[in-house]
């Protein structure tokens, strides 16, 4: 009789201590669906800035200008996102952000078909890039307090970019569609509320077609590739 009576106990005891954990971090054996604000910084010195520039408008085809260089800038942006309950280590996320690495004072190499043809130093201009993120697939390990997760979809990418110095109307536009990436650690402080730091990458290429009128060689209409890297925090409510 006591022989069972230990048995019982220690397979109660077995029971408690395995679903002591689901108890706890109800996310992983629930639908969960959340709210997140995150802020970060945009690192253009990893990822190499505007790259592969080629010139457009008034140049003869074949004409490029050198990488530019562009400036560290805060981010800040928002994300909505749900796992599945049949699968909660599967999820679906959207997610906008903005970000200003203005383009960098510096000296530009123009080149012809033939090959350079000169340099000009060119003041800073304004740059500013809108991410919208409306579909990121997001795989997370769900079974912890701690989840590192990775996430991949298509960015849509709002450009601008504008020289201060110029009083008229020289505002250059574009919007096209790329890639937006992400990889991160999210923690649960509590059921409801996670903190969370990710890694972002986005790759683009911009389309500066119109060269603005008058002599203005810091506005001359250029494609360029945008590579960009930002590091960014956030709190997420879930529910």
């Amino acid at each position: 009789m006591k022989t069972t009576q230990m048995a019982r106990r220690f397979v109660t005891t077995s029971l408690l201590t395995l679903l002591a954990p689901i108890v706890l971090f109800a996310p992983q054996a629930y639908a969960e669906s959340y709210v997140a604000g995150q802020l970060g910084v945009t690192l253009p010195s990893i990822s190499g800035g505007l790259t592969d520039n080629e010139l457009t408008g008034v140049f003869p085809p074949g004409s490029t200008i050198s990488d530019q260089s562009l400036k560290t800038s805060v981010l800040y942006g928002a994300k909505i996102g749900h796992y599945f309950r049949a699968a909660p280590w599967l999820g679906l996320e959207a997610e906008v952000y903005n970000t200003t690495p203005d383009i960098k004072q510096q000296d530009i190499v123009f080149s012809g078909p033939s090959g350079p043809v000169g340099s000009v130093n060119l003041p800073s201009v304004d740059f500013r890039v809108l991410t919208l993120a409306p579909l990121n697939l997001t795989l997370r390990y769900h079974k912890k307090r701690l989840q590192p997760y990775i996430a991949v979809g298509p960015g849509i990418f709002f450009a601008r970019i504008k020289d201060p110095s110029i009083t008229s109307d020289n505002t250059q536009s574009d919007t096209t569609f790329g890639l937006n990436a992400q990889v991160g650690l999210r923690y649960y402080v509590t059921r409801h509320f996670t903190v969370f730091m990710e890694g972002k990458f986005n790759h683009a290429r911009f389309n500066f077609s119109e060269t603005p009128p008058g002599i203005n060689f810091n506005m001359f209409g250029f494609d360029g590739t945008y590579n960009m890297f930002h590091v960014a925090f956030g709190l997420s409510y879930n529910f």
